[in-house]
Order: C-alpha cells, then sequence, then structure tokens
C-alpha cells in the first residue's frame, strides 16, 4: 500500500458508495453500510439488577490456542451479571452504540473511541472485518464465496495495520467491549453480493472470518506480538450483514454455529424478539429532525439523506452532525420516557463530511450514558440480560408501541395480577340498569 492508503484498509479499495437500497429509500436510508468511504464522569446509572462481575483469572491462567494468535485468559473483566427484573421494577434503558469493519487506520478512530466509552462508561461491539488481519501478500488466502480467490471489495491490510488494529481489539476487550464479526469481503448487491448467498457460502464465510482472527500471527508474520486474549469460537456471538443484505440465509446459518444474535434488519423501537433462536436486535427507524420521514440509526443512512457523497458542501457539515444527533438524542427519548425498548446504533470509522458524524456519535454518548438508569452496553451484554428475564415479561414489554409508557405506570404494567382461588365464583357482572 502507499503511505497514504497503508492505514486506511477500507479506502484501499473502491470508494463508490453503490450499495443495495432497502425498498424504502427515503424512509430507511440506503442499506446500512457502504463497506469503503473516501469527551465527564459516567454518573449515576441504576436500574434492573447488574451485580459486581468476577474479577478477571491472573494473567497465569492465560492458555495459548493454536499458532498464539488467541489465548484464553479467564472471564472477560468489566461485566455485568444481571438479574430478573423484580414485580413492577421499571427495566433499565438500554444503548447499544457499534462499530461496522472495526480496525485502527490512520483516522485512529477505533483508539480514539474506546477512550470516550471509557469516560462515559460505555460498552460497545466492535465488528470486526477478518480481512483487516490479513496482510495483503496473503490475500489469495481468502476464498470468497462466488468470488475468485483474494477478491475483496474493502482493502486487506499490511503488517503494521495488522498490529495496531490487534492492539485495539486486545484493550478493547480488555476493557469490557465485545469483539463480533462484519464477515470479510463485504460484497453488496446482485451480482455475487451476501445476498445471494447460501447458507453453506455464509458458513464458507463465517469460519474464514474466524480463520484470520486465529492466525493472524501466522499470516502477518508477527510471532512476537502478544495474543487476542479471548477464544473466538466462544467470544464471536453475532454480527452485522454487508449493507444489511442476506440475513435470511445468514441467520439459518448463524444459528447452526452457534451465534446468539443477529443485528442486520430494520426494526421499530421495541422490544426484541428471537428468530430462530437468536435474538433479533437490529437497526432502528429513528426520526430526522425537520425532515418528514424516519432513517436507520447509523451514519450512512445518515448521510445518504443529507449529501449522498462522503465529500459533501463543507457549509453543512455542522447542520448534518447536529441532525444526526439529535436524531438519535430524540429516538434516546421516545424510549427512555416511553416504552424503554433498547436503542440500536450502528456507525463506521470513517471521517465522511469533515468527520462531522463522528461528532454526532460522540456527542449523543456524552448525553445519554451518564443519565439515570440508563445502561450504554455491548450486543452480547445486552443479549445476556434479555436471556436473564422471565420470558412473559419481555413478551409483555412487547405489547409496548414506539415511545408508548405504560398507562398506569410501570410498577401496575409488570406486577402479576393474583390468580383468582381455585373454586371461587366468577365475576358477576352487574345488571344493566334501565
Amino acid at each position: 500500500m502507499s503511505a497514504a492508503g497503508r492505514r486506511n484498509p477500507v479506502r484501499a479499495s473502491r470508494r463508490t458508495l453503490a450499495v443495495g437500497a432497502l425498498a424504502v429509500a427515503l424512509t430507511a436510508g440506503l442499506a446500512g453500510c457502504s463497506g469503503s468511504g473516501d469527551t465527564a464522569q459516567q454518573g449515576a446509572r441504576g436500574g434492573a439488577g447488574a451485580k459486581k462481575a468476577p474479577a478477571a483469572a491472573p494473567q497465569s491462567a492465560t492458555r495459548l490456542i493454536g499458532d498464539g494468535s488467541t489465548a484464553f485468559t479467564g472471564n472477560q473483566p468489566d461485566q455485568p451479571v444481571w438479574e430478573r427484573l423484580k414485580p413492577g421494577q421499571q427495566p433499565p434503558q438500554f444503548v447499544v452504540f457499534s462499530w461496522d469493519g472495526a480496525g485502527e487506520d490512520s483516522q485512529k478512530l477505533f483508539s480514539h473511541f474506546r477512550k470516550v466509552g471509557k469516560r462515559y462508561g460505555a460498552k460497545m461491539t466492535y465488528f470486526l472485518s477478518g480481512v483487516y488481519l490479513l496482510p495483503e501478500s496473503k490475500r489469495e488466502m481468502y476464498d470468497p464465496p462466488q468470488h475468485s480467490p483474494g477478491r475483496s471489495d474493502i482493502g486487506f491490510n499490511d503488517v503494521e495495520g495488522i498490529r495496531d488494529t490487534v492492539r485495539e481489539l486486545r484493550g478493547a476487550w480488555e476493557e469490557g467491549n465485545e469483539v463480533g464479526t462484519h464477515f470479510n469481503g463485504h460484497f453488496c448487491g446482485k451480482d455475487g453480493g451476501v445476498g445471494t448467498w447460501s447458507v453453506e457460502e455464509w458458513k464458507s464465510e463465517i469460519n474464514q472470518a474466524k480463520s484470520f482472527v486465529k492466525n493472524w500471527k501466522t499470516n502477518a508474520g508477527l510471532k512476537g506480538e502478544k495474543p487476542l486474549p479471548f477464544d473466538y469460537d466462544k467470544e464471536l456471538v453475532g454480527a452485522r450483514t454487508p449493507c444489511l443484505e442476506g440475513r435470511k440465509n445468514f441467520v439459518q446459518a448463524a444459528a447452526q454455529m452457534g451465534f446468539r444474535y443477529d443485528t442486520s434488519g430494520v426494526n421499530d423501537q421495541i422490544w426484541p424478539k428471537k428468530d430462530l433462536g437468536l435474538w433479533d436486535l437490529s437497526m432502528q427507524l429513528v426520526p430526522v429532525p425537520g425532515r418528514a420521514f424516519q432513517t436507520l440509526s447509523m451514519d450512512y443512512n445518515f448521510l445518504v439523506n443529507q449529501s449522498g457523497t462522503t465529500q459533501g458542501d463543507p457549509s453543512q457539515h455542522e447542520y448534518w452532525g447536529n441532525q444526526m444527533r439529535d436524531g438519535l438524542v430524540q429516538a434516546f427519548e421516545r424510549s427512555y420516557r416511553g416504552n424503554r425498548a433498547p436503542l440500536i446504533i450502528g456507525n463506521h470509522f470513517e471521517s465522511w463530511n469533515g468527520g462531522t458524524y463522528m461528532r454526532a456519535i460522540e456527542d449523543t454518548i456524552a448525553t445519554v450514558c451518564v443519565q439515570k438508569d440508563v445502561k450504554c452496553v455491548s450486543f452480547r451484554q445486552l443479549a445476556d440480560w434479555l436471556d436473564a428475564q422471565d420470558p412473559d415479561v419481555v413478551a409483555k414489554l412487547r405489547t409496548l408501541k414506539v415511545g408508548e409508557a405504560p398507562q398506569a405506570g410501570w410498577k401496575a404494567f409488570l406486577t402479576p395480577q393474583p390468580a383468582a382461588p381455585a373454586g371461587a365464583p366468577a365475576a358477576v357482572k352487574p345488571a344493566a340498569r334501565h
């Protein structure tokens, strides 16, 4: 790679915004991501049942896996231990900030948002693209479905880029964040895109993404580096598909491979349900202030509805960033004061339109993550909480519409009604008066 492109693996290849469109482009923007691209105390955050997490295993417990690219190091640090909601207890407000194609490049946005997360007590999910741990010289090792070996619609990396990305992944996990996957080649559209892949082709893509993580030391010749501190076969439990395409067959493959959630669809801000055993934690429709429609809760979709390009009118950059921030905060407020449905937000480490969307996300984190009863968590942590709840309670939460708070308050809404004693006569309806 050139010096300019060396630490920008995504920019090293295609730079277009031509990705698959959703059926309602104005409502949701184009499909969720492009695959290319030209700061306080935590505050009081109570809520349902988070106990102190067990301490991480001592360093002596480290057990290298395979070539030493990964290792078992004990329980992940800084994880909540959830409890069931008590009868009548209001659920916490969950917010998930997530990043597609997470890698550290010359913008240093991965390392920056790790600091932002620590500043505001936010855990996040980083969806790693496997080819970011595969050097350009070894690109032929990637055999993508329906494409020739070595083909990718995003860039491979160089050795220094792999070293930097691994450093950030290691630190993120040790700080309690999640490492998911954004797969590998980021193929979109009808010509061999992920939306055309079979279940078996998805399994191949997943296994290759795992392999690049589990063998980065050998592939990059970095035997002296520290391992990633997790067993990726166990760590990897969720994903977001490129351009939000191919979800149907991906979920089938993921269910067979032990995944726990997917975040590749389009939802309203309501409580989630399971699909083939996976929690559907899809992207959500959120307000676009000043406009008569909603869009997906992702930086790219705001961009599509604002400039349609990564290099829009500089005089509009501040306005566009403010519009995204205000839309996300409005979405937060209608859940926080309404049905308390988790808010799902997706992003890219990109400086589109002068970096205005990165500023918008940082402002949103600073605004929402410090509020009472708010928990900014990873997808895995949210899935843990959902699995800890009474399924009947989650089903009842799903009856609340977008922004709808229980009419009689949370205590009445989530307090079970006592059953009538056995043999008790049924209530008699009073006779109508004439």
